[in-house]
């Protein structure tokens, strides 16, 4: 993943043209477990071990650091309400969806080149968190959800901030 600002990105499809939404496709995996009480994760990786217990999907089109600086600067608000919106699409055209809202942190950097994390706690580690204090996390997903995205299912997460007035 480049550095460069998302200014300089070409339109692919792959951005809303709202700067307070972005989209991230990615992959499910056969270790995708989802039983982290506490994380949720998308990574540009594309392998998994069973060791991460909180990532959803590897291979990820798009990492923070891709991000709308618009989106960012809103990220960093703490009154602002961001909601991740997840999204598997089964091999059999089956679409299953799950919303994960959280808010916004001063601390909030979003500029990570490899992966994002929410969180259920306020920690806002170097770069890869997205929100902070999350409604939900990986172990809180529906079970047929988190076994659609272990079968491989394609997997969009839609982010999107509201920030405060």
């Amino acid at each position: 993943m480049s550095d460069a600002s998302a200014d300089d990105a070409p339109d692919d499809g792959s951005r809303s043209d709202d700067s307070l939404v972005e989209v991230v496709h990615a992959t499910g995996h056969e270790h995708v477990t989802a039983t982290h009480a506490s994380t949720f994760e998308l990574t540009t990786d594309d392998w998994l071990t069973p060791a991460g217990d909180c990532i959803l999907g590897v291979e990820a089109d798009r990492a923070p650091s891709d991000f709308d600086p618009a989106f960012r600067a809103a990220c960093r608000d703490a009154a602002a309400s961001i909601e991740a919106t997840l999204t598997a699409e089964t091999d059999d055209g089956e679409t299953l969806t799950e919303r994960i809202t959280g808010r916004g942190d001063p601390g909030l950097v979003v500029r990570d080149d490899r992966s994002m994390v929410g969180r259920t706690s306020d920690y806002t580690d170097d770069e890869r968190t997205i929100l902070v204090d999350a409604d939900g996390a990986a172990a809180d997903l529906d079970r047929e959800f988190v076994a659609a995205l272990a079968d491989g299912a394609a997997l969009t997460l839609r982010l999107s901030v509201d920030p405060s007035e």
